[in-house]
């Protein structure tokens, strides 16, 4: 197995051009501020078609908007949903808020495992936790968030991953961030994880996605992630149906570093 400085030592395979491209075919364009407004989604779903992203991800009163600006376009709707950004809320709270989402138009929900019930060693309940969540999100995709800056060790963030791929479904995914943490998306936290997604694909063939999310915010930050995804899991991985980046500033970065390249 490849150590992590030496699959970030290794160049990809594409042209920047087309890695670019792939970049932003990977991006869930992102808003989650308490100053989200209609007007600012609308803008946002603009930006996304425009660009050709991949979803849309915000706060759940904002799922109807942002499924109506999307009809026609491939792009997806997603959404935070149960308690997020810190999952303390009882499970009826964070059932309830999933199925309000997915009955307003989400494709797609970004759900936050219980960080503290996790680090009381009730790995349990975070496993049923996620179950439940996976049951009312019905034909909606899955991604769970470990919040890996609040994990603590990499053995953690391992049982995590691992507790998380078992209640979920193939083609869900696992993901790293909220975004709302001092310590977001790793390159470490995602060696971690992308080998937990490779042993139980090689286990049992079930095809877990990924999405680093939080501090990418540049090409060369998304770069380390296509990196770790193409040499761990494989090429078969680059696509939106398997690798996302959650991204609020990763979009104008791409456009202004190659300003003249069409996407």
């Amino acid at each position: 197995m490849q150590t992590l400085e030496q699959i970030l030592a290794t160049p990809l395979p594409y042209p920047q051009a087309e890695l670019n491209k792939k970049i932003m075919s990977f991006i869930d364009l992102t808003t989650l501020e308490g100053a989200d407004t209609k007007e600012k989604v609308i803008a946002l779903c603009n930006k996304a078609k425009q660009h050709q992203t991949a979803a849309i991800c915000v706060y759940p009163p904002f799922a109807k908007i942002v499924h109506e600006q999307l009809i026609g376009t491939n792009i997806q709707t997603a959404c935070v949903a149960g308690a997020f950004p810190a999952g303390q809320s009882p499970i009826h709270i964070k059932t309830a808020e999933v199925a309000y989402t997915v009955e307003q138009g989400a494709q797609e929900i970004d759900m936050v495992i219980s960080r503290g019930i996790f680090l009381e060693g009730d790995y349990a309940t975070v496993g049923t936790e996620i179950k439940a969540i996976r049951d009312v999100c019905g034909g909606a995709h899955l991604k769970v968030i470990l919040e890996t800056g609040e994990l603590q060790t990499p053995e953690n963030i391992k049982l995590a991953s691992e507790i998380a791929i078992a209640n979920i479904n193939n083609g869900d995914f696992i993901k790293t961030s909220t975004g709302k943490v001092a310590v977001n998306a790793t390159p470490e936290a995602a060696f971690v994880m992308l080998n937990a997604i490779k042993t139980e694909y090689e286990k049992t063939g079930k095809k877990i996605g990924f999405k680093p999310a939080g501090g990418v915010s540049t090409p060369a930050d998304a770069e380390i992630y296509v990196k770790l995804v193409y040499r761990i899991l494989g090429e078969e991985w680059l696509t939106p149906k398997l690798f996302r980046i959650g991204a609020s500033r990763l979009v104008d970065a791409l456009v202004g570093t190659h300003s003249t390249q069409s996407y």
